[in-house]
């Protein structure tokens, strides 16, 4: 896969906290669940520290003063703090896996969302494994910073904070020594915080190319197979993937290198304690109970350092995965409503292109030109032409898949931009060269039309278009399974149950994009029939590229460099001898010599 295949939004090299506040905000419709895990991390780090106390006061109090009565007293409060704890650290742990759940739920249905209402430009531009890395780790990794990061930081934060309070009531002199190192370790997290969220954006951003290289790889098997493309995908994946390793490799190393600097300075702070407190105890101004108090503090400090650290690192992560999330969430549909859009109830009426221009990208050659067209209601109109010329761009201003650059298209005598998208499309039929069915079985493939059909509708449908007998052939009938994308049907079974589709979803406005190039001979028959009853009661478009299943159409449009270079019935077309004529006994040569080629039908006879 080319580096240049796609590219990738770039951001900013420097942490400024905005992504981290949108992270944050994440948490604001589930606060009470936030509130009650971060109690109870607060009670469990407090507990820590007051356990660590009263093992000063059994040393200083207790063994040393000779005093059994005061070590089981203390002994008997820390199993009840213990108990406390443990409870503590079953409900933190409880709630947090509930938030983070929630959170993982509505990060993907936000996305989910947003993603429906992106219009085809987001699609034609943004490949799937880009689209899919942000949908499933990037919203994981984020869920997990929100959730146990949150956790693990303020578990850190609050051991600190208890520990120094309890150090400082024990020698606040000693404490400052501490409390000293404290600045120390955030300016080495500073320093190390650009270069790991850079190294990590860029772990994200070939994570991204790998997922798409899977997505194609794994969609394409078979043209991969049948061209023996394996040892050439092999090698660009192996590309992609050193990447991947060379990127985390830093990641990870410098990850690493923060851990070993905090603990070097912990050890650091011990030794200053024991120096000085050996000092202190001298003059009697600190018990032995107090120094190992200070160091158990300082070893259970470490700890939670540590923590800070690793949930540091990983917040890096989770900031170059928020980042492109958001910009998921971020992007603008090309094509939305007007503030005042209507749905009329209906479209039916003539529609109007008048003097349109198109392009597709703003340094291109302008697909459709000053393009005018008037199409009655019910007329049906036929689209012919080279590859290029135009015609499905036609096709994709009238569903408003994109809107003109220049000119305006009517529909009803409204100017379209002033109906609502689901007006528009919701009335539009549309059968493609390519069908798509979705996973599941045919009657709920078929409800995708209509889908408060009943089935006295679908068995309807189905027989209108000729596609009832093969569906009965299968053992489960109307429940048999399609399979991913419908692979488990041949190219016409899935043509003709797309068609069902539209006919149950019974459209004013029935557009067919070349449905019968693919199929056979038989099929395309049943389709022609199954199109008929759409064609006499919509306004129609059909794409075309067997001419032979367009002779009825009312018109016949030539569409050559985004013009109408012919324009009329099929035998007009014929008679004036151009273009059309041309396309269409180059058409009729083509088939005439496939069927008495002797030596064709005699590879076809062997085959």
């Amino acid at each position: 896969m080319p580096d240049n295949y796609f590219d990738e939004e770039e951001f900013e090299s420097r942490f400024n906290g905005r992504t981290l506040s949108r992270i944050l905000k994440l948490t604001v419709p589930h606060l009470k669940w936030v509130i009650g895990f971060l109690l109870t991390i607060a009670v469990v780090a407090g507990l820590d520290s007051i356990g660590t106390y009263l093992l000063k006061m059994v040393i200083d109090n207790g063994i040393l003063a000779g005093d059994r009565a005061v070590v089981v007293n203390v002994l008997v409060m820390y199993g009840a703090l213990i108990l406390v704890q443990s409870g503590s650290t079953f409900l933190f742990i409880y709630l947090a896996g509930i938030l983070g759940e929630r959170i993982r739920y509505d990060l993907r249905k936000k996305m989910f969302n947003h993603l429906q209402a992106l219009s085809l430009n987001y699609y034609s531009k943004t490949p799937v494994g880009w689209i899919m890395a942000r949908v499933t780790s990037d919203s994981e990794r984020v869920a997990d910073l929100v959730t146990w990061g949150l956790v693990d930081s303020t578990w850190g934060l609050m051991s600190i904070i208890t520990s120094m309070i309890f150090m400082i009531a024990i020698n606040w002199k000693l404490a400052l020594i501490v409390l000293a190192l404290l600045p120390v370790l955030f300016l080495i997290a500073t320093y190390f915080q650009r270069w790991i969220l850079a190294s990590y954006r860029k772990v994200r951003k070939t994570n991204s190319k790998i997922v798409s290289a899977y997505n194609e790889n794994i969609t394409g098997v078979r043209v991969i197979k049948a061209l023996g493309r394996e040892p050439e995908n092999l090698d660009e994946f192996k590309t992609i993937t050193e990447k991947m390793y060379h990127s985390s490799f830093r990641a990870a190393w410098l990850s690493a290198l923060f851990l070993p600097t905090v603990q070097i300075i912990s050890a650091l702070a011990v030794g200053a304690v024991v120096w000085y407190g050996g000092g202190q105890a001298k003059i009697g101004a600190l018990t032995v109970g107090g120094i190992q108090a200070f160091v158990s503090y300082i070893t259970f400090m470490m700890w939670p350092i540590q923590d800070l650290a690793r949930v540091f690192a990983e917040m890096q992560q989770a900031i170059a995965s928020a980042e492109r999330m958001f910009s998921l969430i971020d992007s603008k549909p090309q094509i939305q409503d007007h503030p005042k859009a209507i749905d009329p109830g209906t479209i039916k009426g003539d529609i109007i292109f008048d003097h349109v221009t198109f392009r597709y990208e703003k340094d291109e050659k302008p697909v459709l030109s000053d393009f005018s067209l008037h199409v009655r209601r019910g007329e049906t109109i036929a689209l012919v032409g080279p590859t290029g010329g135009g015609k499905s761009t036609i096709i994709n201003l009238l569903c408003r898949f994109y809107e003109p650059e220049s000119g305006r298209i009517y529909i009803g005598g409204r100017d379209y931009t002033h109906l609502s998208l689901q007006a528009i499309q919701s009335r539009i039929g549309v059968v493609l060269q390519t069908p798509h069915l979705f996973s599941g079985s045919i009657t709920e493939n078929l409800r995708y039309g209509r889908l408060d059909a009943n089935m006295d509708e679908i068995i309807a449908a189905t027989k209108v278009i000729g596609a009832y007998d093969f569906i009965m052939h299968f053992e489960k009938g109307f429940d048999t399974e399609v399979g991913e994308g419908g692979n488990l049907l041949s190219v016409g079974q899935k043509q003709l149950l797309s068609l069902a589709r539209a006919v149950l979803a019974n459209p004013e406005i029935f557009v067919m994009d070349e449905a019968t190039s693919s199929v056979d001979t038989l099929t395309e028959a049943l389709i022609q029939k199954g199109m008929q009853t759409l064609l006499d009661s919509t306004t129609s478009f059909i794409i075309a590229h067997r001419l032979s299943t367009i002779k009825k159409a009312d018109r016949i449009l030539v569409i050559e460099d985004g013009h109408i270079a012919e324009m009329g019935t099929h035998a007009e077309l014929l008679r004036i001898r151009g273009k059309y004529h041309q396309l269409y006994t180059r058409q009729f040569r083509t088939q005439l010599e496939a069927a008495y080629n002797p030596f064709q039908q005699a590879a076809e006879a062997l085959d």
